[in-house]
């Protein structure tokens, strides 16, 4: 029989190195409020907010960037050639001497370059000439409109990155990530946002014949909106590209899509994927026709008012 004078208990010895521990843990990495967890996330093409909620979102594409930013500060540059014609003409004439005519250029070129783009992506919330033509929209990183900060520190940075380097320090950053955002929009908090929705697909996928046993059993979860999204543009494209290179896009779009089915029928992959696709839009239809039927049932409840009730 031990002494217990010699073998002291571990057990509160293990429970003060367990609360030290994770006091030191809390310490390091702070719990934070789900009115703080506000993010984006450019690896899966979500937004995601405070309340968790994932938001599904289209940044612009590198293409249409570089041409909306070509159409924007080819109009600004537009501008300052008028304004430093004025300029000229005012010093050819006598009306300014020669120091005055020098600031005056200088003003011109902040007025025209960094006051100029500030003003009007602050007044059209991040629509300028050039994203009108695109179809873009500059946002903050929560999906919300800019504001004077977020445009001034855009138009400042550009000055680095598109005017003192000719567009190409700008070029470099946006090829380094997803989002095509710039240094601007990375020190801003900002990126570019698509708004001119796709044009609906043509081709209205059904269930291959020799699926359609499996389809009676199949359990098909809700899929993520970037890899339907996917799924979808490759049925609208299939037809036109080519043999190899549809079999193996079939193939990685089939291996991400497999841990939503159950049993996985052995099929090719691009018959999973028509198969799937139909699945969910018939079932996301009958859905959709039960919720309408349930608000049917409900409308005399929820515009009729009580009977003998005043009407005021």
């Amino acid at each position: 029989m031990s002494d217990p004078t010699t073998h002291p208990p571990t057990t509160p010895t293990r429970a003060r190195r367990t609360r030290a521990g994770r006091d030191s843990r809390s310490a390091s990495a702070p719990t934070l409020r789900p009115d703080q967890v506000e993010f984006f996330d450019g690896a899966d093409d979500q937004l995601v907010t405070g309340e968790a909620v994932g938001l599904d979102r289209r940044p612009t594409g590198f293409v249409l960037r570089v041409a909306g930013a070509l159409i924007d500060y080819l109009s600004y540059v537009v501008v300052l050639v008028g304004l430093v014609l004025l300029v000229v003409s005012l010093n050819d004439r006598g009306a300014v001497d020669d120091a005055t005519a020098q600031a005056l250029m200088v003003a011109s070129i902040v007025i025209c370059l960094i006051g100029l783009p500030t003003v009007v992506e602050t007044a059209s919330h991040g629509r300028s000439l050039g994203k009108l033509a695109t179809g873009a929209r500059i946002v903050r990183t929560d999906g919300g409109a800019i504001g004077l900060r977020h445009a001034l520190t855009r138009s400042l940075v550009g000055m680095l990155e598109i005017v003192m380097t000719t567009g190409g320090l700008a070029v470099v950053v946006a090829l380094l990530n997803r989002s095509s955002r710039r240094l601007g929009d990375l020190m801003a908090g900002t990126y570019s946002r698509n708004e001119r929705a796709p044009r609906m697909g043509r081709v209205v996928v059904q269930v291959p014949p020799h699926l359609g046993g499996w389809a009676g059993m199949a359990d098909v979860a809700r899929l993520p909106d970037p890899l339907a999204r996917r799924v979808s543009s490759f049925l609208q494209q299939a037809p036109a590209l080519r043999p190899d290179s549809r079999r193996r896009i079939a193939e990685a779009l089939a291996a991400e899509l497999a841990p939503f089915v159950s049993p996985l029928p052995e099929t090719d992959p691009e018959s999973l994927l028509a198969a799937v696709s139909a699945l969910r839009r018939e079932r996301e239809g009958v859905a959709l026709q039960r919720e309408a039927a349930l608000l049917d049932r409900l409308e005399p409840a929820l515009t009729g008012t009580v009977r003998g009730f005043p009407r005021r």
